[in-house]
Protein backbone atom coordinates (compact mmCIF):
# COMPACT_ATOMS: atom_id res chain seq x y z
CA UNK A 1 0.00 0.00 0.00
CA UNK A 2 1.22 3.46 -0.81
CA UNK A 3 1.42 5.09 2.61
CA UNK A 4 0.91 8.57 1.16
CA UNK A 5 -2.37 7.60 -0.48
CA UNK A 6 -4.42 4.99 1.36
CA UNK A 7 -7.36 3.59 -0.66
CA UNK A 8 -10.74 5.34 -0.56
CA UNK A 9 -14.29 4.29 -1.26
CA UNK A 10 -17.36 6.48 -1.53
CA UNK A 11 -20.23 5.93 0.91
CA UNK A 12 -23.20 8.19 0.03
CA UNK A 13 -20.74 10.48 -1.71
CA UNK A 14 -18.24 10.77 1.15
CA UNK A 15 -14.77 9.18 1.03
CA UNK A 16 -13.99 6.49 3.61
CA UNK A 17 -10.71 4.58 3.94
CA UNK A 18 -11.49 0.83 3.72
CA UNK A 19 -8.61 -0.36 5.90
CA UNK A 20 -8.41 -2.68 8.89
CA UNK A 21 -7.93 -1.36 12.43
CA UNK A 22 -4.26 -2.39 12.40
CA UNK A 23 -3.66 -0.68 9.04
CA UNK A 24 -5.19 2.55 10.31
CA UNK A 25 -3.15 2.36 13.51
CA UNK A 26 0.12 1.67 11.67
CA UNK A 27 -0.42 4.62 9.34
CA UNK A 28 -1.25 6.96 12.24
CA UNK A 29 1.71 5.83 14.33
CA UNK A 30 4.04 6.23 11.35
CA UNK A 31 2.90 9.82 10.89
CA UNK A 32 3.02 10.54 14.63
CA UNK A 33 6.59 9.25 14.90
CA UNK A 34 7.61 11.93 12.39
CA UNK A 35 5.42 14.63 13.98
CA UNK A 36 3.52 14.96 10.71
CA UNK A 37 0.56 17.34 10.72
CA UNK A 38 -2.25 15.00 9.70
CA UNK A 39 -6.05 14.94 9.97
CA UNK A 40 -7.83 11.73 11.01
CA UNK A 41 -11.62 11.56 11.42
CA UNK A 42 -13.67 8.74 12.93
CA UNK A 43 -16.86 8.61 10.86
CA UNK A 44 -20.36 7.46 11.65
CA UNK A 45 -23.79 8.10 10.11
CA UNK A 46 -24.10 11.47 11.87
CA UNK A 47 -20.80 12.72 10.43
CA UNK A 48 -21.63 11.61 6.89
CA UNK A 49 -25.04 13.27 6.99
CA UNK A 50 -23.50 16.49 8.34
CA UNK A 51 -21.17 16.38 5.35
CA UNK A 52 -24.06 15.80 2.94
CA UNK A 53 -25.93 18.82 4.29
CA UNK A 54 -22.93 21.14 4.64
CA UNK A 55 -20.64 21.58 1.60
CA UNK A 56 -17.92 23.23 3.70
CA UNK A 57 -17.84 20.28 6.08
CA UNK A 58 -17.86 17.88 3.13
CA UNK A 59 -14.65 19.54 1.95
CA UNK A 60 -13.16 19.06 5.42
CA UNK A 61 -13.78 15.30 5.18
CA UNK A 62 -12.58 15.05 1.58
CA UNK A 63 -9.30 16.76 2.54
CA UNK A 64 -8.66 14.33 5.43
CA UNK A 65 -5.66 12.02 5.53
CA UNK A 66 -7.81 9.21 6.97
CA UNK A 67 -11.53 8.72 7.57
CA UNK A 68 -12.20 5.52 9.51
CA UNK A 69 -15.48 3.55 9.31
CA UNK A 70 -16.68 3.71 12.90
CA UNK A 71 -20.45 3.19 12.63
CA UNK A 72 -21.55 -0.33 11.69
CA UNK A 73 -23.80 1.01 8.87
CA UNK A 74 -20.63 2.33 7.19
CA UNK A 75 -18.95 -1.05 7.65
CA UNK A 76 -21.95 -2.85 6.13
CA UNK A 77 -21.98 -0.45 3.19
CA UNK A 78 -18.29 -1.05 2.49
CA UNK A 79 -18.89 -4.82 2.61
CA UNK A 80 -21.82 -4.47 0.20
CA UNK A 81 -19.55 -2.40 -2.07
CA UNK A 82 -17.04 -5.25 -2.30
CA UNK A 83 -14.77 -4.77 0.75
CA UNK A 84 -15.99 -8.08 2.14
CA UNK A 85 -13.59 -8.26 5.10
CA UNK A 86 -14.06 -4.67 6.26
CA UNK A 87 -14.02 -4.35 10.05
CA UNK A 88 -15.18 -1.57 12.29
CA UNK A 89 -12.54 1.02 13.17
CA UNK A 90 -14.10 2.64 16.23
CA UNK A 91 -12.81 5.52 18.32
CA UNK A 92 -12.42 3.47 21.51
CA UNK A 93 -10.43 0.78 19.69
CA UNK A 94 -8.24 3.45 18.11
CA UNK A 95 -7.59 5.04 21.50
CA UNK A 96 -6.48 1.76 23.02
CA UNK A 97 -4.34 0.59 20.09
CA UNK A 98 -2.71 4.01 19.71
CA UNK A 99 -1.85 4.08 23.41
CA UNK A 100 -0.22 0.66 23.09
CA UNK A 101 1.70 1.71 19.98
CA UNK A 102 2.70 5.10 21.38
CA UNK A 103 4.11 3.40 24.48
CA UNK A 104 6.32 1.11 22.44
CA UNK A 105 7.46 3.88 20.06
CA UNK A 106 7.90 6.58 22.74
CA UNK A 107 5.44 8.92 21.00
CA UNK A 108 4.26 11.89 23.04
CA UNK A 109 0.46 12.00 23.32
CA UNK A 110 -1.59 15.11 24.08
CA UNK A 111 -5.27 14.99 25.06
CA UNK A 112 -7.21 18.14 24.21
CA UNK A 113 -10.81 19.19 24.81
CA UNK A 114 -13.59 17.75 26.98
CA UNK A 115 -13.56 18.86 30.65
CA UNK A 116 -10.99 18.94 33.44
CA UNK A 117 -13.03 16.35 35.39
CA UNK A 118 -13.14 13.91 32.48
CA UNK A 119 -9.45 14.39 31.68
CA UNK A 120 -8.50 13.76 35.33
CA UNK A 121 -10.45 10.48 35.39
CA UNK A 122 -8.93 9.48 32.05
CA UNK A 123 -5.46 10.17 33.45
CA UNK A 124 -6.09 7.83 36.40
CA UNK A 125 -7.10 4.98 34.08
CA UNK A 126 -4.37 5.66 31.53
CA UNK A 127 -1.68 5.58 34.23
CA UNK A 128 -2.90 2.11 35.25
CA UNK A 129 -3.43 0.60 31.79
CA UNK A 130 -0.52 2.28 29.96
CA UNK A 131 2.05 3.11 32.66
CA UNK A 132 4.79 3.90 30.13
CA UNK A 133 2.62 6.19 27.96
CA UNK A 134 4.28 9.58 27.47
CA UNK A 135 1.36 11.95 28.17
CA UNK A 136 2.71 15.41 27.35
CA UNK A 137 -0.50 17.29 28.11
CA UNK A 138 -4.17 17.01 29.06
CA UNK A 139 -5.94 20.30 28.49
CA UNK A 140 -9.65 21.18 28.35
CA UNK A 141 -10.83 23.88 25.97
CA UNK A 142 -13.47 26.55 26.62
CA UNK A 143 -16.83 26.19 24.88
CA UNK A 144 -16.36 29.62 23.28
CA UNK A 145 -14.04 30.10 20.30
CA UNK A 146 -10.47 30.96 21.24
CA UNK A 147 -9.22 34.44 20.48
CA UNK A 148 -6.45 34.63 17.85
CA UNK A 149 -3.82 35.18 20.55
CA UNK A 150 -5.16 32.28 22.64
CA UNK A 151 -5.07 30.07 19.58
CA UNK A 152 -1.47 31.03 18.82
CA UNK A 153 -0.51 30.31 22.42
CA UNK A 154 -2.20 26.91 22.25
CA UNK A 155 -0.44 26.00 18.99
CA UNK A 156 2.91 27.00 20.49
CA UNK A 157 2.19 24.95 23.61
CA UNK A 158 1.30 21.87 21.56
CA UNK A 159 4.35 22.17 19.33
CA UNK A 160 6.70 22.80 22.25
CA UNK A 161 5.35 19.65 23.95
CA UNK A 162 6.73 17.61 21.00
CA UNK A 163 3.47 15.63 20.92
CA UNK A 164 3.35 13.32 17.93
CA UNK A 165 -0.28 12.45 18.54
CA UNK A 166 -3.08 14.85 19.47
CA UNK A 167 -6.39 13.27 20.56
CA UNK A 168 -9.23 15.81 20.46
CA UNK A 169 -12.71 15.75 21.99
CA UNK A 170 -14.97 18.62 20.95
CA UNK A 171 -17.84 16.74 19.31
CA UNK A 172 -18.74 16.49 15.62
CA UNK A 173 -18.38 18.58 13.49
CA UNK A 174 -16.58 21.06 15.75
CA UNK A 175 -13.53 18.85 16.34
CA UNK A 176 -13.09 18.01 12.65
CA UNK A 177 -13.27 21.70 11.73
CA UNK A 178 -10.72 22.50 14.45
CA UNK A 179 -8.36 19.85 13.10
CA UNK A 180 -8.77 21.09 9.51
CA UNK A 181 -8.04 24.67 10.62
CA UNK A 182 -4.87 23.59 12.45
CA UNK A 183 -3.41 21.16 9.92
CA UNK A 184 -0.06 22.53 8.85
CA UNK A 185 0.21 24.59 12.05
CA UNK A 186 0.17 21.85 14.70
CA UNK A 187 3.11 19.44 14.33
CA UNK A 188 1.16 16.36 15.33
CA UNK A 189 -1.22 13.81 13.87
CA UNK A 190 -4.67 14.92 15.06
CA UNK A 191 -7.64 12.62 15.65
CA UNK A 192 -11.19 13.60 16.61
CA UNK A 193 -12.47 11.15 19.22
CA UNK A 194 -15.71 12.86 20.24
CA UNK A 195 -17.57 10.83 22.84
CA UNK A 196 -14.71 8.43 23.59
CA UNK A 197 -13.26 10.59 26.39
CA UNK A 198 -16.26 10.45 28.81
CA UNK A 199 -16.74 6.74 28.11
CA UNK A 200 -13.07 5.93 28.80
CA UNK A 201 -13.26 8.12 31.92
CA UNK A 202 -16.14 5.94 33.15
CA UNK A 203 -18.69 8.76 33.19
CA UNK A 204 -20.76 7.21 30.38
CA UNK A 205 -21.45 3.52 29.87
CA UNK A 206 -19.76 1.74 26.97
CA UNK A 207 -22.20 -0.21 24.83
CA UNK A 208 -21.88 -4.00 25.28
CA UNK A 209 -20.18 -6.01 22.57
CA UNK A 210 -23.44 -7.42 21.17
CA UNK A 211 -24.79 -3.90 20.63
CA UNK A 212 -21.60 -2.74 18.94
CA UNK A 213 -21.41 -5.78 16.65
CA UNK A 214 -25.09 -5.74 15.69
CA UNK A 215 -25.19 -2.07 14.77
CA UNK A 216 -27.49 -1.29 17.71
CA UNK A 217 -25.04 0.89 19.64
CA UNK A 218 -27.13 3.90 18.64
CA UNK A 219 -30.15 2.39 20.44
CA UNK A 220 -28.07 1.70 23.54
CA UNK A 221 -26.76 5.27 23.53
CA UNK A 222 -30.25 6.62 22.93
CA UNK A 223 -31.39 4.93 26.14
CA UNK A 224 -28.46 6.56 27.96
CA UNK A 225 -29.05 10.09 26.61
CA UNK A 226 -32.53 10.32 25.05
CA UNK A 227 -32.85 14.08 25.45
CA UNK A 228 -29.64 14.80 23.58
CA UNK A 229 -29.68 12.09 20.94
CA UNK A 230 -33.25 11.40 19.80
CA UNK A 231 -33.38 14.32 17.40
CA UNK A 232 -29.96 13.52 15.93
CA UNK A 233 -30.91 9.93 15.22
CA UNK A 234 -34.37 10.81 13.91
CA UNK A 235 -32.91 13.28 11.42
CA UNK A 236 -29.83 11.31 10.29
CA UNK A 237 -30.69 7.59 10.18
CA UNK A 238 -33.68 7.66 7.76
CA UNK A 239 -31.99 9.86 5.12
CA UNK A 240 -28.78 7.81 5.40
CA UNK A 241 -30.71 4.59 4.75
CA UNK A 242 -32.41 6.20 1.73
CA UNK A 243 -29.12 7.46 0.25
CA UNK A 244 -27.40 4.13 0.92
CA UNK A 245 -30.21 2.24 -0.82
CA UNK A 246 -29.96 4.60 -3.81
CA UNK A 247 -26.20 4.06 -4.04
CA UNK A 248 -26.56 0.28 -3.92
CA UNK A 249 -29.38 0.33 -6.48
CA UNK A 250 -27.32 2.47 -8.84
CA UNK A 251 -24.38 0.13 -8.45
CA UNK A 252 -26.54 -2.92 -9.21
CA UNK A 253 -27.97 -1.28 -12.32
CA UNK A 254 -24.46 -0.78 -13.70
CA UNK A 255 -23.53 -4.45 -13.32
Amino acid sequence: MNQAEPPRRQVIGISINPLSLSQHVNLILGWATQNESRAVYVANVHMLMEARWNPDFRQVLHAADLVTPDGMPLVWMLRLLGIYDQERVAGMDLLRELCVGSQSRSIGVLFLGSSAQILAKMRQRLDIEYPSLNIVGMDPLPFRPLTPSEDRDLINKINQSKAGLLLLSLGCPKQEKWIAAHRGRVNATMIGLGGVFPVYAGLQAYAPQWARDSGLEWAYRLCQEPGRLWRRYATTIPPFLWLAAQQLANRSSKH
